[in-house]
């Protein structure tokens, strides 16, 4: 797995999101969309993909994701998946990821992890020191020392 610096990859990310939201708003008038992910924390390294919240009421959670799925996005079949949380992937060439999220639901987490990590640079600085300890890790590992770290920032106050 290979890590990218904040410069190298942010400005792209950064117009890319202005891209997709656009896109995302015109098919979800009502969704909350929201830059999430190491791309939207300053100074944050990342492997250089984009993820995006995608908030919507429960009786739209349904038909948000048949619309996304209509217009370029599929489910990614290897993550969590819940009445509450849908994780899709653009079939373009871009490394875009959305969470489709019911609104005041739990995974609402992505935004306080995000919000923490854009107040407090200790907490970006140990992030990325996680991610390069994880440097040629396979995948399933990073991900477990990952929501490690996340769920203990989550905890505090």
């Amino acid at each position: 797995m290979k890590f990218y610096k904040a410069n190298e990859y942010q400005p792209s990310c950064d117009d890319l999101y202005q891209q997709y939201q656009r896109e995302i708003q015109k098919l979800l008038p009502d969704a909350t969309i929201e830059h999430i992910g190491a791309s939207s924390i300053p100074m944050a390294i990342s492997k250089g993909d984009l993820d995006i919240f995608v908030g919507v009421d429960a009786s739209q959670f349904a038909p948000a994701i048949k619309t996304l799925t209509t217009h370029g996005f599929y489910e990614k079949t290897d993550t969590l998946r819940t009445p509450e949380l849908c994780m899709l992937e653009s079939s373009s060439d871009d490394d875009v990821a959305l969470q489709v999220v019911v609104k005041g639901s739990e995974f609402e987490c992505f935004l306080h992890f995000r919000d923490k990590l854009r107040r407090n640079p200790l907490l970006v600085q140990q992030y990325n020191e996680l991610k390069l300890s994880c440097s040629g890790w396979p995948q399933d590992e990073y991900r477990l020392k990952k929501s490690a770290f996340v769920e203990r920032i989550l905890r505090q106050e």
